[in-house]
């Protein structure tokens, strides 16, 4: 302590200025025994930020199912989540989200994120093969919308066209509810060989503690702080915690990394994320039940002076924090050498549960590593919550309220280009999906996204889902139907789905009824979860995603994303979306329903917002999928499309398109036209089979408890819907394909 006496104590206000309550800060004198210095209180500050400690979510978090059959890492005890493949090889992957800085800076936010979740599935020994991104945008008639859809696509693309790997899926969503504080959640996967990951943990008394890759920056000082409070009109001073990207470095990091792995030398590795130095020291720390020494002064710096505080709060991209083990130091001068980065022992392992952090010899924090860091002494919150108001509301919808438009020609192609329905090509031509020839979904069109196996038979399917309008409607349904229209997708893309990482998108967590948004969402999450065999490896948590409307915070729709992975057995099951010929029969599978409610077709078209979610059955839907497995593994398919945004109607003319083709059906006549059309009820799935194969088809539908219609075939390009034409093939591919585009100039 007496080499501390001279440094300056902290102040509650200055904890308060870091989102500490007074409480907490009482805490950390308990802890500590004494007043934290100001270097000590930053550390406390971002390790109990929500963004670090989820303050007020674990709780509720590990009521989440973590056990499966291709498990080989549960959630939370490694950088992301693990699951076998077979053949010997594992797949890491993980989704996070980068939605503040992404508010501020676009283009850096984006970019910065996507290098972000890359460096969690690296740091583990993986090789990142395929990217996905939801991104969820604001009002597109405002000028600021446009500028951050511009300044994230760009991000994204050039970050990832940079570092070199494929995007082969995604989501982009508008509402007014993500004006001020739009979503951009990453989702990153890697393959390695099963028993070769690098674990975070640190061990070994007197090992070496290595920071790797660039040098440490003033830039993402605060990051997880300022990811942990709302967005305000004062938000533009917090741009220092808006961390700068750099690919080319990253593409290097990962070949040094993964050299690194292969070698004898490694005990533990981690990314430097969130919190920087003080995340990564700690975190491995607690792990591996040691203590460690850091001198920050030995750390590489881009600008001269920095502070201690702000070398260990610091966000820099593309760092790694190494303990090695002693002895063999030489092998990791030498990597890095070889790949020209940055490389320097900056402290040692201890024992104990203490980190000590020095600055030119003087000790400047001595902090308890357990006490900062999730699932140990970090706070835990039970938050209250309740139901709102608008909840009941939502139910008093009454579809017979909505008159049925006399032209619905006119409400398809209004549709057909809406900006949440027609292509993102604008957006996913500014992505390289080619790069790494392991995308298999740009040869045909499927409803995950394929990444090919090498050397195998199999293949994986990856999708991002969440239809963010029905969560809202009712979080606990709303989550369930998300879960399953990702296993959906991997299903009808001919996979099996295998396990979930998350991406909870909230408003303020003290709001009560943001926070039963939250639980309900868990709720519905864990159900389905359960349902499908798929548990959840990881994810995270961003809450305190809203906007200020007239002197209120609004939050923004409840978006837990799910980012699902599924393992295509043999590669000859993988289904398209698409029609493959004319006279192909085309079926519905799933019942129809009179429903329209939180569908785009009532939402945009009527301008109603307030409905309930469709009625949502996990049993109908788990029994649609397995059908849907029969049928695919029989080989009597063409093709498979599941119901969602748009209807049955944008459904048929996405299976269409590609081809040039077109379907002439017959609606069902026991419920309203615009329902059968353009209805968002979840479990149903379309698909188109050859006339010489009906019989084989008929004969597995007949063993399975699943409703099924023949709704008519696939023509020339013409559609036709209850003998009325609709129009042209190329008249609506013209308004799907550049609607987007259009919108954003």
């Amino acid at each position: 302590m007496s080499s501390q006496a001279t440094l300056t104590l902290a102040t509650q206000e200055q904890a308060q200025e870091m989102g500490l309550l007074p409480e907490e800060f009482d805490k950390i004198k308990e802890i500590l025994g004494r007043t934290p210095n100001f270097c000590e209180l930053s550390v406390f500050g971002v390790m109990w930020s929500e963004h670090c400690s989820y303050k007020n979510s674990i709780n509720w978090l590990k009521t989440l199912p973590k056990t499966g059959p291709h498990m080989l890492v549960e959630a939370g005890e490694e950088n992301a989540g693990l699951v076998d493949i077979g053949n010997g090889l594992a797949c890491c992957f993980k989704i996070e989200s980068h939605n503040h800085p992404s508010a501020l800076e676009p283009y850096q936010g984006a970019a910065t994120g996507v290098g972000g979740i890359n460096r969690d599935i690296f740091t583990m020994g993986a090789r990142p093969v395929a990217q996905l991104n939801s991104l969820r945008f604001g009002n597109i008639k405002l000028d600021r919308t446009k500028w951050l859809v511009k300044g994230v696509v760009k991000g994204i693309g050039d970050y990832g066209n940079a570092f070199g790997i494929p995007i082969v899926g995604g989501e982009v969503f508008f509402d007014d509810c993500y004006n001020t504080n739009p979503l951009v959640n990453a989702f990153s996967a890697g393959i390695m060989k099963k028993g070769e990951m690098i674990s975070a943990t640190s061990s070994g008394v007197g090992n070496p503690v290595f920071i790797v890759g660039s040098r440490t920056g003033k830039d993402g000082i605060h990051g997880a702080s300022f990811a942990s409070k709302d967005i305000t009109e004062d938000s533009a001073e917090d741009l220092p915690a808006v961390q700068v990207g750099d690919p080319f470095q990253e593409k290097l990091l990962l070949e040094a990394t993964l050299e690194l792995g292969k070698t004898d030398a490694v005990v533990g590795m981690q990314d430097m994320g969130a919190a920087g130095i003080t995340c990564s020291s700690n975190e491995m720390s607690a792990a591996g039940e040691h203590g460690m020494i850091i001198h920050l002064d030995k750390v590489p710096t881009r600008q001269k002076d920095m502070k201690d505080w702000e070398i260990l709060l610091s966000e820099s991209q593309e760092r790694m924090l190494v303990v090695v083990e002693k002895g063999k130091e030489d092998i990791v001068n030498a990597i890095f050498d070889k790949w020209d980065l940055s490389c320097e022992q900056i402290g040692e392992v201890t024992a104990g549960d203490r980190v000590k952090y020095y600055m030119h010899d003087q000790l400047v924090g001595d902090v308890p590593c357990a006490d900062l860091v999730l699932g140990g002494g970090a706070p835990v919150y039970e938050r209250e919550y309740s139901e709102p108001a608008y909840y009941q509301e939502f139910k008093k919808f009454d579809i017979e309220s909505i008159k049925q438009p006399t032209d619905l020609v006119e409400v398809a192609k209004f549709l057909t280009a809406h900006q949440n329905i027609a292509s993102k090509r604008w957006v996913y031509e500014q992505y390289d999906s080619m790069v790494g020839t392991v995308n298999m979904s740009t040869n045909y069109p499927t409803d995950a996204g394929i990444v090919n196996l090498k050397g195998t038979d199999k293949a994986l399917a990856m999708t991002v889902d969440c239809n963010a309008r029905m969560v809202n409607a009712d979080p606990e349904e709303g989550c369930a139907m998300a879960v399953a229209e990702a296993a959906r997708n991997i299903v009808c893309s001919g996979g099996v789905p295998s396990a979930i990482t998350n991406c909870l998108n909230f408003g303020n967590p003290y709001n009560p009824e943001v926070y039963w948004q939250f639980v309900g969402a868990i709720k519905g999450m864990t159900k389905a979860c359960k349902k499908f065999n798929t548990p959840v490896t990881g994810g995270n948590v961003s809450f305190y995603n809203q906007s200020a409307v007239e002197g209120r915070e609004v939050p923004v729709f409840p978006t837990p994303t799910i980012g699902m992975l599924g393992i295509v057995e043999d590669k000859k099951h993988i289904t398209s979306l698409a029609f493959k010929g004319k006279s192909d029969l085309i079926y519905l599978l799933g019942k129809c329903e009179n429903d329209i409610s939180s569908s785009e077709y009532l939402a945009s078209f009527h301008g109603i917002k307030e409905s309930p979610a469709p009625n949502f059955d996990l049993d109908v839907e788990y029994e649609l999928q397995k059908t849907i497995t029969k049928l695919i593994r029989a080989e009597v398919l063409e093709s498979a499309h599941d119901i969602s945004d748009g209807g049955l109607f944008i459904t048929l003319l996405e299976s269409a398109m590609y081809n040039n083709l077109g379907f002439d059906i017959t609606s069902c006549s026991e419920i309203r036209e615009d329902a059968f059309l353009f209805g968002e009820a979840p479990s149903r799935i379309i698909i188109s089979v050859q006339e010489t194969k009906e019989d084989v088809f008929l004969d597995i539908l007949k063993t399975a408890n699943m409703p099924f219609a023949l709704m008519g075939h696939v023509t020339r390009g013409d559609i036709r819907i209850d003998d009325k034409s609709f129009g042209d093939i190329t008249e609506y591919k013209k308004i799907y394909d550049n609607a987007l585009a259009l919108k954003l100039k």
